[in-house]
């Protein structure tokens, strides 16, 4: 399952049934689980973890020393969940000490060719990024969220879960849960009632979900008055109150 042509340092740990391609080549301090595909001509760094199932493509390159003026050769982290998809040419850093130590990509994201993770960022489950979505260091996605191509996201910024972000966005601020948002710079556009309806939210929990974000972002008052108001007016059902506290917490501000 190992090409012959393949350069792996003996402090490899390998799964079983892991296959890995021609030319390509794992560092020391790497762990790569079981069932796992590495195509051809792939570099996996030091300080590197893949979980099981994964699939590398061509020309890869993972656990990268981050391109940050402060780093100074520290050992920190890459880690890739399980199933996780990573096409051709996708760069992923590890982390930095001064930013956490790890760079985490979540189970089952699918990171599609040019695409780029800076030091230090997280990303959750479901996650899809498209080609040549980048994103700088520091950055936290949520779950089931969807990036298209070209888009490029500002450090420190923050995404909620079940977002989608459109082709070619300039993100720099915070992104909401539940919404979608596009331009550069980019806004608010809708509740992605779409989206939430093909992952299996009912028709209740939509229309609760819909009011909260109209009545926060589309009825003209200022956003505290508006939390005020969905608090009051609005079932406080558990997609609500991520909503809310996501709001609450951003410290970069909200796109609205």
């Amino acid at each position: 399952m190992i090409h012959a042509t393949a350069i792996i340092d003996s402090k490899t740990k390998i799964g079983l049934n892991v296959t890995i391609g021609p030319y390509s080549i794992i560092k020391e301090n790497v762990i790569i689980g079981a069932g796992t595909i590495i195509g051809p001509h792939v570099v996996i760094d030091s300080y590197t973890e893949i979980g099981s199932d994964c699939r590398i493509f061509q020309y890869a390159s993972i656990g990268a020393e981050p391109q940050a003026l402060k780093f100074e050769g520290e050992e920190t982290w890459v880690k890739i969940g399980r199933g996780t998809v990573v096409r051709e040419f996708v760069t992923i850093n590890r982390g930095t000490g001064f930013g956490g130590g790890i760079t985490e990509v979540g189970e089952e994201n699918f990171i599609m060719a040019y695409a780029h993770v800076a030091h230090d960022c997280k990303t959750g489950r479901n996650v899809v990024m498209a080609n040549v979505a980048t994103l700088a260091g520091h950055i936290t996605i949520g779950d089931y969220v969807t990036i298209g191509g070209l888009a490029a996201i500002h450090q420190f910024v923050k995404i909620g879960d079940y977002a989608y972000i459109s082709g070619t966005s300039a993100i720099t601020k915070d992104i909401p849960p539940y919404v979608i948002v596009g331009g550069d710079r980019a806004k608010l556009y809708g509740f992605n009632k779409i989206g939430l309806k093909r992952h299996g939210f009912s028709e209740e929990t939509l229309g609760i979900m819909k009011k909260a974000y109209q009545m926060t972002f589309r009825q003209g008052f200022p956003l505290k008055e508006a939390i005020e108001k969905v608090l009051v007016e609005v079932e406080q059902i558990p997609e609500v109150v991520r909503f809310i506290d996501f709001i609450k917490s951003s410290e970069r501000g909200i796109t609205r």
